[in-house]
């Protein structure tokens, strides 16, 4: 679950993390009373799950309620980037003097937590990774033993940063990391994060993803839905338990297993293909679980072929093969579709389907040879 910025800052809010005063604004009238609250001068903030904000005029400094009902009344319903403005965000602005960039997340290799932080913040941090990869310091943390001052003073240190900028550095990332392993966080990043010309240290953004299988956990995210989705996609594809992302291809993919999905994704990529989304549908394949999968990516209008890639393994081939078999009875599908069956009794599987095949649904015996074949379906109807 992906927050937008308020949220995060919310968020951090509650672990003791500097944030601005500001408020969250749905029109123009709640933007001015937000300013007033927060203080003059202003800045006047889109709030959508996506970057290049400020280059798209969804990031304005306002001096005066004039000015705040100027940028809030042109940003909201703004559209950037398919992302359609639906709330501000107004918080006294803040002088800079330096701005960093500091984040926590999972290194699922070496099965620890990953911190990054740079002194070189206020720009995507994949562009310092490829311009300047020395600039970030990396730090990884064994979940038992967690971040101690020691190692996060050492680790601020490395990173460059101005010693003016030492002890709130390390104060807000221990808290940080508070956040993100007691928040039950995917993601915690703040870029930036600045270092004011008064000395002061704190988050001047905030981006949080938290992890979706943590719900139960915490009740509190149930304030989080209803807000709009940024794709409608995931929205419908998270009503049917569907662990989907959507991308901006036309092959639909659907696999079971989320490591099999990645792999089919970058399969179509490398047969010159672009997947329209990520689509996990877990370690079975029933008849509901494919219809509803099947039901999703036919609802995407940019999809001009499905790929369906099952690795059997508990769920036996044959079982896979019916599922796939009774969904299709149950959907109708406006794209071909191409399947790719493999595992424990994958053979019988496969024979079951050859008894539905045609020009629309075709069954492949591997990876390479299921995936071109759709890339070749999707451009033939492009």
């Amino acid at each position: 679950m992906d927050l937008f910025e308020y949220q995060g800052k919310q968020l951090f809010a509650r672990y003791g993390i500097p944030v601005s005063a500001g408020g969250v604004a749905e029109t123009v009238d709640e933007a001015v009373r937000a300013a007033e609250a927060a203080g003059y001068p202003v800045v006047v903030k889109a709030q959508v799950q996506v970057g290049g904000r400020g280059k798209a005029g969804g990031i304005k400094l306002a001096a005066n309620a004039d000015d705040v009902r100027l940028h809030a009344g042109n940003i909201l319903g703004m559209d950037i980037k398919g992302h359609v403005v639906s709330r501000v965000w107004v918080e006294h602005a803040s002088d800079i003097a330096e701005e960093y960039y500091a984040s926590f997340t999972l290194d699922r290799s070496a099965k620890k937590y990953l911190g990054m932080l740079s002194a070189q913040g206020g720009i995507e941090i994949e562009t310092v990774a490829e311009e300047n990869p020395d600039a970030i310091a990396r730090l990884t943390i064994d979940p038992v033993d967690g971040l101690s001052e020691p190692n996060c003073r050492a680790w601020v240190e490395a990173a460059k940063l101005n010693p003016a900028a030492t002890d709130g550095a390390v104060d807000i990332l221990l808290k940080l990391f508070h956040a993100y392993v007691d928040g039950d966080a995917d993601l915690v990043e703040i870029n930036p994060l600045i270092l004011t010309p008064e000395g002061k240290v704190h988050a001047l953004d905030a981006k949080v993803s938290l992890d979706e299988n943590a719900r139960f956990r915490h009740p509190e995210w149930d304030e989080l839905v209803g807000l709009e989705k940024t794709d409608a996609r995931e929205f419908e594809a998270a009503e049917k338990g569907l662990q989907y992302v959507g991308l901006e291809g036309n092959v639909g993919v659907i696999a079971n297993g989320a490591g099999l999905a990645m792999a089919t994704c970058d399969i179509v990529h490398e047969v010159g293909g672009r997947p329209a989304n990520f689509l996990d549908i877990g370690g079975g394949a029933s008849a509901q679980v494919m219809a509803n999968a099947l039901e999703v990516i036919n609802n995407d209008p940019s999809v001009r072929s499905i790929f369906i890639n099952i690795f059997g393994g508990i769920t036996k081939g044959e079982e896979v093969a019916n599922g796939i078999v009774q969904a299709l009875d149950q959907v109708s599908i406006a794209s071909p579709i191409v399947i790719r069956l493999d595992g424990t009794n994958a053979e019988q599987g496969r024979a079951i389907l050859s008894g539905y095949e045609s020009d629309r649904l075709v069954s492949k015996p591997t990876m390479v040879e299921a995936a071109r074949t759709a890339v070749e379906m999707a451009e033939a109807r492009s």
